[in-house]
């Protein structure tokens, strides 16, 4: 007995024993089961193997093993299968799961039959008869095949030694898996032992036949040439395998089965000719025929483009419309071999790579030389002469076209233009132009700029930003190349973008992996590299990457943003929970960076910034999934985890902190806006004395009885949900919490989503160590409750993630007031507890009860814990709250605004008593605005004289003064509707003048002294006044914000009232405008606009060095938007004078234009451009400035506003088209094809990045669909619409409302999701039967 035979039987013994350390067999360790074999109550043979045991003896012994194997097995099988019930999961049949599949296809496919089973994995008749896992097959025990009779659930088919066996297997069948090793069936090893007797036997002769057969060489065909090599190796290796005596290689079943398939009869082969399947007489198994080869053309030309583009052959050598006789063409001869038998070179197609090379040569086709009628064959050309009859043509129609003083009507031709004017003839160099001139140049320059590329980034690898401007030069390129030579075809052209777009991001891809090698450290390289992978990988490759960056660089907080945001826009492993741990993975991490705990990985500047922007965002990916409770609770325990936190654990790390908060928050005790709440600090202080004693039940407030939840039992199902389910999200969006007063506990709750326990809110816990975040963090809460806050305040952050609702797009269209509607803005958020559909009829109804209730105890709480300048901020939002909810119930409700402006007007004495708000000026402006608004003007009037006074001091250079005296005055003016020149003929001046004079001289106004004329000589020292403030604020900028101090904490401070200049230049603008006209005013305006934005570039670009690193977001945002509220006083002003004056919508229309270009993402100045282009007929001009906008614009507020210009002009054509009138003149001139304009706009806007995750882009082109009846298409862009945004709740509403008959998918689908349902469909179903 050989090694080669005794090797495998040594390692079976090996791999089965039991090692002594362990305890375990190696099998075992690696597989985790027993290895296969016969068990131990197996009778041994009567003859045992000895050393010198000969080969036949040898197999005897291996056979009769075997055969008592099996023979066993069957006997064990014949007992389990009488005893034993039968397993029921075992079926002849089994449906295969589909994973990868769109929403209409269904899950499973099958049934296919069963042909065998092993422990984990069954093998199925399908084609290639593939093996599946277990865990992707579920049973199909109904199934009836086609004859009729339904099989049992254990039979099974099994393959042994090349033939089909029915057998039956006992239920427990999983110990019988080495059964299905094809080493151990009978058949293969009678027939192995045959064919080795057979090869024993023969071995001899083989060898004599094979030295006869080496000694006459063969002789091979021409065509047998190349596949001789191979052949031979093959008979070589089978020779030399097929050896005698103990060196023979062993020959295995799996090669005996093989031989056994190939010896098989075979169905005769189908004749290539064309024939019907009728005609056949005898059925065949192969009717078509399948070409396995792939052509990776199509997937080029996205489409079969061999059978669209016709193949011609050449007959012959002549061509047509020459003479045979005198000329011939020379043609390649295209039967000439190709070497190597390559013939797809041969058949090249007329409009291949090769052939257009041949066609744009300088070297054209030879033809023969041209006879003349001379006889002079000198005179030959070398390509065949056509006559250029278009050109002519064409310097015809140009020379007509000419007109001059001799020819004004262009009716002569250019000779006789000439003769005219007493020249002679017109030079044909003039004319002669070439064609391809400007491509070339622009060939030349791009490739110039290629070149300059490549060159510095030879010299400078390491610049980051210079491979960023490279990547993203590409689409330039490529936008260059396809604008060049092939600008007039196109179908070519689109063609060619279409298949070369891949290419370009390809080439962009490999950029920056060059651009990643050689800077692996930048983070910025790495987000441009996934960005480019979301249009070439899959997304679950993509997912892979996103992980691995994130892990190799957790302290990056802009990294974490784009991986959370790709994390919840992917669809196919979407779930509110796995994101919501994401999130909260993510601000774990970077509060261990923050803290110095990972040591590996050092804090980056802003990271606290950073930290705050991720929190907003959690919260409000909570409240558009309609988990408002647990949203509400994070920022719930964020206030006390930062306001109350004990001086004990101040040091500590974050999560020893809330380690710490934990036990506080699980104590029942009450929190932050509840009844009797102490806050964290006072909690643990008092836990060390004893604990606080439990108010009685009869401190509490009774409830109020809940309403009855259907009030319309007649109104549809599908109306009803939506009802309900609103209601339920207005009312209960606070977390529910047991009282202890009134024994209540856990188990009361009546729907457990509504209580918040730590561990949901416990990993999402930060510091914030900055009084300056904390104000952030406070005014981010309030808006996140529905309140007006300062937007300059708040984080950019990503704004097309929050649009939810349409008032972004109706702002400003109130004519009555066009100087102040801005002084209310809507930023198109929808606040907690505001869950409907996009154009639902719910009213906007505030907090309600209990929310205005927290909203007043979680101010009266932080009132001895913040700074006193934040606690006017806060306040200041709670006024603007007040009359924001005065000025809803003006236009929707006003059978109660009286009752809200006497509860309003009680609420804003009740805040302007307070210590901090007596002096604010900010405070009585809103209050004066207030009693305006509800028309009490003489009061108003006494408000905003008060406070005038108590500024008098400062005069001018107080900005807060100067905004009150400007609201004021623009009240006044609107309601007096006050035109240019504020001075009558009878010398009598306007209340507006008489304030913004008297806010020059410094002196404080009384109704006495506004009734007085205004003197000319004070008009001309206010306006002297005005304009050396002006100047010296102007000119204040540079000493104060180009040196900046820093205070203790490194930060720059810079003050803001120094920034903000809204008010004196509103004033002096408006001052302008009412004593000397339009024209003074525009320049004023023009004047700061200039400075500031020249300013504000410059700040911007240098926000990257050392000391505008720290503060130059914040500075950067006021500056920002204190531009943007000059443009849109300055165009509010211009709108108001065309109320009231004449003025060309020219002005108007450029100044929008120009502040526009600058602030392309400002709503005010975007509807009061729709509203002025709405005036005009042409279309033409607005279009091409929002092309323009848009195309170098990545925010999504230009695209909104050029869809809804677009919807506005066809509202008003359908409704100029639908007059009664049809034989009239219409008012506005008809035109087609703004439906496909609109669908158009929509796609290019959710085709960048920003729109493909805005929610209230996509909720629009829904019920844009829908309104033009296309409803399939319509539910198709839905389903597109969730693989970007499925979590947006409001969108499955929009859904339900638009595609009632699908209420019950939509329900499954968010509660697969794990979308907030607070109604489910079976207790909607109780309530109606009820």
């Amino acid at each position: 007995m050989t090694w080669r035979q005794a090797l495998p039987l040594a390692l079976l013994v090996v791999r089965q024993s039991v090692h002594k350390i362990t305890g375990f067999a190696p099998f075992k360790l690696l597989t985790g089961r027993l290895m296969p074999g016969p068990s131990s109550t197996l009778v041994p043979p009567a003859y045992l193997p000895t050393p010198d045991l000969t080969h036949a003896a040898y197999w005897k012994y291996r056979h009769a093993l075997v055969s008592s194997v099996s023979a066993q097995v069957k006997e064990k099988a014949a007992v389990d299968t009488s005893s034993t019930p039968r397993d029921p999961d075992i079926t002849p049949y089994v449906y295969i799961r589909v994973l990868s599949r769109k929403w209409t296809d269904p899950r499973w496919k099958g049934p296919f039959r069963v042909l065998a089973r092993t422990s984990h994995a069954v093998q199925l008749e399908t084609k290639g008869h593939k093996c599946y896992h277990s865990s992707q097959l579920r049973p199909a025990p109904d199934f009836v095949p086609d004859n009729g009779t339904p099989l049992a659930r254990a039979d099974v088919w099994l393959w042994c030694g090349g033939k089909v066996l029915y057998d039956r297997l006992p239920p427990n069948a999983s110990e019988l898996n080495w059964l299905n090793n094809e080493s151990f069936q009978t058949s293969d090893a009678l027939s192995l032992h045959s064919r080795f007797l057979e090869k024993k036997s023969d071995s001899l002769h083989n060898k004599d036949s094979r030295k006869d057969v080496d000694s006459v060489p063969p002789k091979k065909k021409k065509h047998e040439k190349h596949g001789g090599k191979k052949k031979k190796y093959k008979e070589n290796s089978r020779g030399s395998a097929e050896c005698s005596g103990s060196e023979c290689e062993p020959i295995f079943p799996s090669e005996l089965k093989r031989k056994q398939e190939t010896d098989r009869p075979r169905a005769a082969p189908i004749s290539s000719s064309f024939s019907w399947l009728d005609d056949i007489k005898s059925p065949t198994l192969q009717p078509f025929c399948v070409d396995s080869k792939s052509d990776a053309s199509n997937w080029t030309y996205k489409s079969l483009y061999r059978g669209n583009v016709a193949r011609y052959r050449r007959k012959g050598c002549s061509s047509l419309g020459l003479d045979p006789c005198r000329q011939e063409v020379r043609w390649e001869d295209a039967k000439k071999k190709h070497k190597h038998g390559d013939k797809k070179k041969g058949a090249d197609r007329y409009f291949s790579t090769v052939c257009r090379q041949l066609l744009k040569s300088q070297l054209p086709l030879l033809i023969l030389p041209r006879v003349t009628e001379s006889g002079d064959g000198s005179n030959s050309t070398p390509f065949l002469p056509l006559e250029d009859i278009e050109g002519e043509k064409k310097l015809e129609l140009v020379g007509r076209a000419q007109t001059s003083s001799v020819n004004p009507l262009g009716v002569y031709d250019p000779t006789t233009a000439l003769w005219l004017q007493g020249k002679g003839k017109q030079d044909q160099t003039d004319h002669h132009e070439d064609p391809n001139l400007e491509t070339g140049q622009d060939t030349e320059l791009v490739t110039g700029q290629t070149e300059e590329f490549n060159r510095k980034l030879r010299e400078q690898p390491e610049n980051t930003q210079l491979w960023l401007k490279f990547i993203r030069y590409q689409d330039e390129l490529s936008a260059t190349v396809f604008g060049g030579e092939d600008a007039q075809q196109a179908k070519e052209l689109s063609e060619r973008r279409k298949s070369s777009y891949k290419a370009v991001l390809e080439k962009k891809l490999s950029i920056a992996e060059r651009a990643v090698a050689t800077n692996p450290s930048c983070v910025a390289l790495q987000r441009e590299r996934l960005r480019i992978c979301q249009e070439l990988w899959e997304p679950s490759a993509l997912a892979k990457e996103w992980k691995k960056l994130v892990f190799l660089h957790p302290n990056s907080g802009p990294l974490w943003k784009e991986y959370l945001l790709f994390t919840q826009s992917y669809f196919s492993n979407f779930s509110v929970s796995r994101v919501n741990s994401a999130y909260g993975k993510c601000l774990s991490m970077l509060s261990a960076v923050r803290d110095g705990s990972m040591v590996s990985h050092p804090a980056m500047p802003g990271i606290e910034e950073d930290m705050l922007d991720i929190f907003t965002q959690q919260c409000h990916f909570l409240r558009q999934s309609g988990h408002s409770e647990k949203a509400f609770s994070l920022f719930q325990a964020m206030i006390d985890f930062t306001f109350f936190k004990p001086d004990s654990v101040r040091q500590l790390s974050t999560k020893q902190q809330a380690d710490f908060f934990e036990p506080f928050w699980d104590s029942g005790e009450a929190r932050v806006g509840e009844l009797n709440a102490r806050g964290w600090k006072a909690w643990m202080v008092q836990q060390e004395r004893g604990g606080w004693v439990q108010p009685s039940a009869e401190e509490e407030e009774e409830q109020e009885e809940e309403e009855e939840e259907i009030k319309d039992r007649i109104q549809p199902r599908w109306k009803v949900w939506l009802n309900v389910e609103s209601s339920r999200e207005a009312a209960h969006w606070l977390p529910w919490r047991p009282e202890k007063a009134k024994s209540q506990s856990e188990e009361d709750c009546e729907d457990p989503e509504r209580q918040v326990l730590f561990d949901d809110i416990g990993s999402s816990l930060i510091c914030l160590s900055s009084s300056e975040l904390q104000l952030r963090f406070l005014l981010n809460f309030l808006l996140f409750l529905g309140l007006p806050v300062d937007t300059v305040l708040l984080s950019g952050g990503h704004p097309g993630l929050l649009l939810e609702d349409l008032s972004l797009l109706t702002q400003g269209s109130e004519s009555r007031r066009p100087l102040t509607s801005s002084y209310l803005p809507s930023l198109g958020l929808n606040s907690v507890g505001h869950m409907t559909t996009l154009q639902g009829a719910r009213k906007w109804a505030g907090l309600g009860k209990q929310g205005e209730k927290f909203v007043n105890a979680m101010l009266g709480m932080l009132q001895p814990v913040i700074p006193s300048q934040h606690r006017t901020v806060l306040s200041l939002s709670r006024m603007q709250y007040e009359k924001l909810k005065v000025f809803r119930c003006m236009h929707s409700n006003k059978k109660r605004l009286r009752s809200q402006s006497k509860i309003s007007k009680r609420i804003a004495k009740s805040l302007l008593k307070e210590p901090d708000n007596r002096s604010s000026l900010a405070m009585w402006r809103e209050f004066a605005h207030l009693e305006w608004m509800l028309g009490n003007l003489e009061e108003a009037r006494k408000v905003f004289s008060t406070a005038r006074a108590l500024g008098a001091a400062k005069g001018l250079s107080d900005p807060t003064l100067c905004e009150l005296c400007l609201l004021w005055a623009q009240l006044e003016v609107e309601d007096g509707a006050s035109g240019p020149g504020g001075l009558d003929g009878n010398g009598a001046a306007s209340m507006a003048v008489c304030v913004l004079t008297r806010l020059a001289e410094g002196s404080a106004i009384s109704p006495s002294s506004a009734s007085q004329p205004v003197l000319p000589v004070a008009i001309l020292k206010a306006r002297r006044s005005y304009e050396q403030a002006l100047t010296a604020a102007l000119c204040a900028f540079d000493k104060d914000l180009f040196n900046p101090q820093d205070n203790k904490k490194g930060e720059v401070a810079v003050r803001e009232d120094k920034l903000r200049l809204r008010g004196l230049v509103g004033c002096y603008g408006l001052f302008q405008y009412l004593t000397m006209g339009l024209k003074a005013a525009s320049a004023v305006y023009s004047q700061a606009r200039e400075r500031m934005d020249d300013l504000h570039r410059t700040i911007k670009s240098d926000s990257g060095t050392d000391a505008f690193r720290s503060g130059s977001s914040l500075l950067v945002r006021r500056l920002a938007s204190e531009c943007e509220m000059l443009a849109v006083q300055q165009a509010s002003l211009l709108k108001y004078h065309t109320s009231v004056g004449v003025i060309p919508l020219a002005t108007l229309r450029d100044t929008l234009t120009l502040a526009l270009t600058s602030w392309p993402s400002s709503a005010p100045l975007w509807s009061i451009y729709v509203q002025v282009e709405n005036r005009y007929h042409s279309a033409g001009r607005a279009r091409r400035f929002f092309h323009t906008l848009t195309r170098d614009n990545s925010s999504v507020v230009p695209r909104l506003f050029t869809i809804l210009a677009e919807q506005q002009r066809k509202q008003l054509v359908d409704a100029a088209q639908r007059s009664c009138d049809r034989s009239g003149p219409l008012s506005v001139l008809p035109e087609n094809g703004l439906s496909n304009r609109i669908l158009g706009l929509y796609e290019s806007a959710i085709g960048t990045e920003t729109g493909a995750h805005c929610p209230l882009l996509w909720r629009m082109y829904i019920h844009c669909l829908v309104s033009e009846g296309k409803i399939d298409q319509a539910k198709g862009l839905f389903y597109k619409a969730l693989q970007n945004i499925p979590w947006v709740k409001g969108l499955y509403m929009d859904a339900v409302q638009l595609f009632p008959e699908c209420l019950q998918e939509f329900a499954d689908l968010m509660t697969e999701k794990e979308l907030r349902v607070r109604l489910p469909l079976e207790e909607l179903d109780i309530l109606l039967e009820d």
